[in-house]
C-alpha cells in the first residue's frame, strides 16, 4: 500500500509540475508582451518598460522565471485580477466550489440514475426493454449540452415559469460566502430562514444540474450495460448457476461488484465531463462558477486571471481522477489492468 501511494504521489507531482509550466509558458503565448501579460499595462516609454521588466523579473532567464513562479504559487501569491484588483486566490477559492458543488450534484444524479438503469438493461440484454433504453441512452447522448440548457430555459423558466432562470439563489437571501459551497453556507449563516433559501438554492440547481447530467447519465448506462453483460458471460457465475444460487443472489453476491470495479476508472472520465459541460453551462444561466469566471476573464483580457484559472481547472481534475484510480486501485489491487491512472 505504502508502495501505492509513493506512486500516486511521484505521478501526482510530476503531473503538477507539468501543468506549472504550461501555465508559465502562457505569458509568452498570448496575444501581447509579457509584461502587459501580467500587468494590464502597456508600456509608454522605454523606461517604464524598463522597470516593469525588472519589477517582475522578465529580465531573468526562462528557469529562473519559472523557479519563481512556482514558489510564488506554493506560497499563495497567484497574483491579481487586473479588473476586479482582487488577489486571485480569493476569487478562485469563491468560483471554484460553486462549479464543484454543481458538478457533484449532477454526478450524484449520473450514479443515481445511470447505474440502475445500465444494471435493469444489461441484465435484460437485447430485449425490447434493453433496446428501448439503449435508444434512450443513444439519443441522450447526441444532444449538445449546451442546446439543452437553452431549451430548459425557454420550456421551464421562461414558457411555464416553473423554475428560476439564472443566478445560484434569490437576491434576497444574503448568504456569507464562508466557505463557498452554498448548501454549507445556508446552513452556518445566522438571520436567514434556512429552509426557504435551501429549498431557493434547490430550485436554481435543478436546471443546470438536469442540463450536465443528461449527456453523462447516457454514457453511464451504456457503460454499465456493458459492463453487465461481459460479467455474466463470466465462467464464475455459470458456476454459481449451477449451484443453485437464485438469480437475485447471484446478482448482489458476484454481477454488481464485478461489474462496478470497471466502471470507477471511467467515472473519472465522466468527471472531467461534467466539469467541461458545467463550464458551458454556468454562462448560460449566470451561475458564478469558474467557468463564468474565465468567460469573463476572456471578454476582459484578464490574461492573469486566465492562467490561475486555467491551472486550479486542471489540477482539480488531475487530483479527481488519481483519487478516482486510486481508490479503485485500493479496494482491487489483484487486477494489474487497473496499474495504471485513466488520466
Amino acid at each position: 500500500m505504502i508502495r501505492i501511494l509513493f506512486r500516486y504521489t511521484i505521478l501526482f507531482s510530476l503531473t503538477l509540475l507539468s501543468l506549472s509550466a504550461l501555465s508559465f509558458s502562457l505569458i509568452y503565448l498570448f496575444p501581447a508582451e509579457p509584461v502587459t501579460t501580467l500587468t494590464g499595462i502597456t508600456p509608454q516609454n522605454l523606461i517604464q518598460h524598463e522597470a516593469l521588466m525588472n519589477q517582475y523579473h522578465l529580465n531573468n532567464s526562462v528557469i529562473v522565471q519559472f523557479a519563481d513562479y512556482l514558489s510564488e504559487l506554493f506560497a499563495g501569491n497567484w497574483g491579481v485580477s487586473l479588473i476586479s484588483g482582487q488577489p486571485l486566490s480569493k476569487e478562485i477559492m469563491l468560483a471554484l466550489p460553486a462549479t464543484i458543488e454543481l458538478s457533484a450534484c449532477a454526478m450524484f444524479i449520473v450514479v443515481l440514475v445511470g447505474i440502475p438503469l445500465g444494471c435493469y438493461s444489461g441484465l435484460r440484454a437485447y430485449s425490447a426493454t434493453d433496446f428501448t433504453i439503449n435508444s434512450i441512452s443513444v439519443t441522450a447522448y447526441s444532444v449538445p449540452v449546451f442546446w439543452l440548457a437553452v431549451l430548459f430555459i425557454l420550456t421551464f423558466s421562461l414558457q411555464f415559469g416553473w423554475l428560476p432562470l439564472s443566478g445560484r439563489i434569490n437576491l434576497l437571501f444574503d448568504i456569507p460566502p464562508k466557505t463557498g459551497f452554498l448548501m454549507i453556507d445556508i446552513l452556518l449563516a445566522d438571520n436567514v430562514d434556512k429552509a426557504a433559501a435551501f429549498s431557493d438554492a434547490l430550485l436554481h440547481l435543478i436546471l443546470p444540474v438536469l442540463s450536465i447530467a443528461f449527456m453523462s447519465t447516457a454514457s453511464m448506462i451504456r457503460i454499465t450495460r456493458r459492463s453487465i453483460i461481459d460479467v455474466l458471460n463470466k465462467p464464475f457465475i455459470i458456476a454459481a448457476r449451477s449451484k443453485g444460487l437464485s438469480s437475485k443472489q447471484i446478482f448482489f453476491r458476484h454481477v454488481l461488484r464485478n461489474a462496478l470495479l470497471p466502471i470507477l476508472p471511467l467515472m473519472a472520465m465522466q468527471i472531467t465531463t461534467l466539469i467541461t459541460n458545467a463550464m458551458i453551462v454556468e454562462t448560460l444561466f449566470s451561475w458564478p462558477g469558474i467557468g463564468n469566471w474565465l468567460i469573463q476573464a476572456i471578454y476582459q483580457r484578464d490574461y492573469s486571471a486566465l492562467r490561475m484559472g486555467m491551472l486550479a481547472v486542471s489540477t482539480l481534475v488531475v487530483m479527481i481522477t488519481i483519487a478516482i484510480d486510486l481508490f479503485n486501485r485500493l479496494i482491487d489491487p489483484s487486477r494489474e489492468k487497473y496499474e495504471s491512472v485513466t488520466i
